[in-house]
């Protein structure tokens, strides 16, 4: 009974950590680039009371006898589905109808990657993130440019007074990766590389790498589904709810035993 007791314990902490990961994920539904995450569980080590293949007879082996020592969280999947557009007619922000990433630099000078397009310029007219991270390639908007037009393919032109035809001032690149989801969250929106979600391929959206095309004036919400989270918050509430019944009925157990020598 001991087993049960510490089995039903593992499954409460996973369920735990399962409620805080959609906690998290609902806290973040109004974000923009937010990718939901999912927590993966799996089952721990078995105590073998009877090893399977063990002989029985000269003619018959065991099937076996294991008992599960409970579960234990194993990974939080990120939930790569793109997220709905919000128009916004800034034409500072940018969507990517793709799977690519932006690139921005951070004031450590490490490369990081969002799918958050609602950038700014800075005190230098320089495209940035919210958080002042600076977009790579540079791209630098002259103060005196009347308009700004971002073609789909990542091309950004700006009109200029006397000038007739757009200057263009750049080229917008787009990162893609084999396994985004082995990408690590750093917060305020930003991915780093790691070994685990592959070094990123450059490219100019619209090209082969299918990192997508750009949409502007266009944000993407977080794609976290609320419904989908309330869900599963019920089962994981259910889940807790059963192994905490586990723990009562091996207490409940335990008790007549101890009764047994009054």
């Amino acid at each position: 009974m001991i087993r049960a007791l510490y089995t039903a314990a593992s499954g409460m902490s996973a369920q735990q950590l399962n409620l805080d990961t959609i906690a998290n994920n609902l806290a973040n539904s109004a974000t923009a680039g937010f990718r939901s995450r999912q927590l993966q569980f799996q089952d721990m080590i078995y105590q073998n009371l009877v090893t399977p293949g063990a002989a029985q007879s000269a003619q018959t082996v065991s099937a076996g006898l294991q008992v599960g020592l409970g579960t234990q969280p194993s990974t939080t999947e990120i939930i790569q589905t793109q997220g709905s557009f919000n128009q916004t007619n800034n034409p500072l922000d940018l969507a990517i109808q793709g799977t690519g990433f932006f690139q921005v630099q951070t004031p450590s000078g490490t490369i990081a990657y969002t799918r958050a397009g609602n950038f700014q310029l800075n005190n230098q007219g320089q495209l940035v993130d919210v958080n002042g991270n600076l977009l790579i390639p540079t791209i630098t908007v002259p103060s005196n440019a009347t308009s700004l037009t971002i073609t789909q393919y990542g091309v950004v032109n700006a009109t200029l007074p006397g000038q007739t035809n757009p200057a263009q001032l750049g080229q917008i690149q787009l990162a893609i990766f084999t396994n985004p989801g082995g990408l690590n969250s750093v917060g305020n929106n930003l991915f780093e590389a790691t070994y685990s979600s592959g070094q990123p391929a450059l490219g100019n959206p619209g090209d082969t790498t299918g990192a997508g095309t750009l949409q502007q004036g266009y944000v993407e919400n977080s794609n976290v589904d609320i419904v989908e989270q309330f869900v599963q918050m019920i089962l994981a509430q259910r889940a807790y709810e059963s192994n905490s019944k586990v723990a009562t009925a091996a207490d409940l157990m335990y008790q007549q035993v101890n009764n047994l020598i009054r």
